[in-house]
């Protein structure tokens, strides 16, 4: 029995009703059509419908792949400028500052086995990087050079990264922000390889953490690596030539690197002889 034209309009509307949200629920499950920030406030009131198939036709082929393309070559944001390095030292030789370091007293030998350098101090900055806050200075080191492996008498200044925390001398504190020893363990007489007086080159000292313990007098004399290794090691006050190990600066530099010197910025000696400091 044929179907009565009103009743073929109901049923086709009948069957057309449940599939209008299925339509809604896939466009706003899609992540690249569904709308954004102000746009969902808009959209709140009801389903976006989804494109006809006129519509679907107009859209430019590939668009999508295109879009995603040009998404992946857009260019990122600039790299980070390298920032400015101790001049001279090698990545071997940066490697063993400690990375909390933010100061370095770099002592520059003239050979390997010359017994005359320079010291220059360096700060770190976290914009600027490292940088030079004094001219280089004259100094001396050991008689005989520099050595990779120190032992006690062999008259060469340990090349290496140590820590600076301890100071002292025979004179009162000149404003030392180190912890500062003031005592006659500091006197020493007798003349240097030279033949010149030692007199007064321990009025002022800072202790070189080689094989030493930090944080106690540079006069305690316990050496962790063992006698052989020798010890002692400290940058104290020139006396017109070598010395046994130790480096020496004059005495107004002394004075100035003492109150220079902070512990809360973990200060070290980088030392060595150029070619050394460059590995």
């Amino acid at each position: 029995m044929p179907v009565p034209r009103r009743s073929r309009l109901v049923l086709a509307a009948t069957l057309l009703f449940p599939l209008l949200p299925l339509a809604g629920c896939t466009v706003a499950a899609d992540p690249v059509q569904a709308p954004a920030g102000g746009d969902r406030q808009r959209h709140s009131a009801g389903p976006t419908p989804a494109p006809t198939g006129d519509d679907r036709q107009r859209q430019p082929a590939g668009a999508g792949r295109e879009g995603a393309a040009a998404a992946k070559a857009a260019p990122g944001p600039p790299a980070p400028a390298t920032r400015p390095v101790i001049p001279g030292l090698g990545p071997a030789t940066r490697a063993r500052i400690p990375k909390d370091s933010r100061q370095a007293v770099v002592v520059r030998g003239d050979g390997r086995d010359a017994s005359t350098s320079t010291a220059t101090l360096y700060e770190l900055d976290p914009v600027t990087g490292w940088t030079a806050v004094s001219d280089p200075w004259p100094a001396h080191n050991a008689a005989k050079g520099w050595t990779d492996h120190h032992l006690q008498g062999d008259l060469r200044s340990p090349i290496g990264v140590y820590g600076l925390t301890d100071a002292g001398g025979l004179l009162p504190d000149p404003g030392a922000r180190l912890p500062y020893e003031q005592g006659h363990g500091f006197t020493v007489t007798g003349n240097g390889s030279l033949g010149e007086p030692l007199e007064g080159s321990f009025d002022y000292v800072v202790a070189i953490n080689y094989n030493r313990r930090p944080g106690v007098t540079p006069l305690d004399w316990t050496r962790p690596w063992g006698d052989e290794r020798g010890g002692g090691i400290w940058i104290h006050v020139d006396h017109d030539g070598p010395t046994q190990g130790c480096v020496s600066l004059e005495r107004d530099r002394m004075r100035e690197l003492l109150r220079w010197l902070d512990p809360e910025k973990k200060p070290v000696v980088v030392m060595g002889d150029v070619l050394s400091l460059s590995r």
